[in-house]
């Protein structure tokens, strides 16, 4: 086979670069195209616009693929219709004589180095016309590019319909969540009635109707919390250690990411105060408002591992609450109001003290009925973790398909095997 040849992006597609309309022409009324700035107006699937254009100035054709030029520069999405699109963005749509959108779109993803190399700014990096115009495109012949199109799509086609399920039972685990804070589980496994059928099975609390058994607990009275390591606080530098940490971004909802894990340096007696215990259970303190609360639960992962100040530990006495419990309990709709009502916000920040922590009312069944709240939730959580493990496992099927396929490595054929072309 001989050695794969290359062209430009430009002499296969047309190609438009974004510019941003004049403010007096754009409206929140879904007048005229939908404007896009940039790519985090992308949706899953299809992009989303809040903003309208009566008078494109750059029009992104439907059919043609959307691609980032400014931070995260090289993100992609398919445009569905018609959309004015602004400097953050340019489109490219192929010469259906030449070439394949949906194979030059798998092209410039595979080639995305090539795009962050170029890319340069002192307040945000971006790339310029030109160097998306010269990302280089493999060379193909039209049959062998739709053929590699038509493998692609059907992987991406496979992949949204896992995400398009993960997104369904994540909603479905949501209202589950709701129930279950506040109905219960009876040792049928079945949910109480609603208040509706049965009132007498309800009281009225502070935080709201629960199962006339149940407690309301603020959580002081059932743990003990710290607050975490202070970054840059001034240690004495005998007798110290390089411990890992674990910081906002590391505590997720209901899971821990331990992808990243720093390392900050402190003293023995430091380590002893704050050293993680499995069933710890680890809350946010602030940060974005998604972020606020949510809390998930120590396993041990990591040997002398402490928390920063930004993240609170939340030790729970397990003869009144799981700690699973509490992790979940934060982590519904039920829980977080309390957080959302009583933090400091700012813009697009908002932040809990100690104290409100400490005042976190708990709707509390028995310890029986908890397990039976956990039991139900995992087996959720188990189902939607299937989803992302096989949505994670195409995705890794397609980069090396996509290797395999542009690079030449894997003779691409259609009806009788074609060689590729120099």
């Amino acid at each position: 086979m001989s050695e794969l040849a290359f062209t430009t992006l430009a002499a296969l597609a047309d190609i438009t670069m974004g510019q941003s309309p004049d403010s007096a022409l754009c409206n929140t009324n879904e007048q005229g195209l939908p404007f896009l700035q940039g790519c985090a107006e992308f949706g899953q699937k299809n992009p989303r616009a809040m903003v309208f254009c009566e008078s494109a100035v750059r029009t992104a054709k439907a059919g043609s693929v959307l691609i980032s030029v400014r931070a995260p520069v090289g993100t992609m999405n398919y445009a569905d219709q018609d959309y004015c699109v602004g400097r953050g963005l340019a489109a490219f749509k192929a010469n259906p004589s030449l070439s394949n959108s949906v194979f030059l779109k798998h092209a410039v993803e595979l080639n995305s180095g090539y795009l962050h190399r170029r890319s340069q700014g002192s307040t945000f990096a971006a790339v310029s016309s030109e160097d998306i115009r010269k990302i280089p495109v493999p060379k193909f012949s039209l049959a062998q590019q739709n053929k590699i199109a038509g493998m692609l799509d059907g992987i991406d086609t496979a992949i949204e319909r896992t995400e398009a399920l993960i997104e369904k039972y994540q909603q479905i685990k949501a209202g589950l969540m709701h129930d279950l804070f506040t109905r219960g589980v009876l040792p049928d496994g079945k949910l109480r009635p609603t208040r509706e059928q049965a009132p007498e099975l309800y009281r009225e609390t502070g935080i709201g109707w629960v199962p006339k058994e149940w407690g309301i607990s603020k959580l002081e009275t059932m743990a003990k919390i710290a607050s975490g390591v202070t970054l840059g606080a001034k240690e004495s530098p005998s007798d110290t250690i390089e411990a890992p940490y674990l910081r906002v971004a590391n505590v997720q909802d209901g899971y821990l990411d331990l992808a990243e894990i720093k390392t900050v340096r402190i003293s023995r007696n430091t380590l002893n105060d704050l050293r993680l215990q499995p069933g710890d259970v680890l809350m946010n303190e602030g940060g974005d408002f998604d972020k606020l609360g949510r809390g998930a639960v120590w396993a041990g992962e990591i040997e002398n591992c402490v928390h920063q100040n930004h993240v609170f530990r939340v030790r729970v006495d397990e003869e009144f609450m799981l700690p699973n419990y509490l992790a979940l309990y934060s982590e519904s709709s039920f829980g977080k109001k309390y957080f959302l009502i009583s933090s400091k916000q700012s813009t697009n920040l908002a932040s809990i003290n100690s104290t409100q922590l400490k005042n976190y009312p708990i709707a509390l069944p028995d310890v029986a009925e908890q397990r039976r709240i956990c039991a139900t939730l995992a087996r959720a959580n188990q189902r939607i973790q299937a989803l992302k493990t096989e949505a994670e496992k195409m995705r890794s099927q397609k980069n090396g398909l996509m290797h395999d396929l542009l690079t030449g490595e894997v003779a691409v054929k259609v009806d009788a095997p074609i060689e590729q072309e120099a």
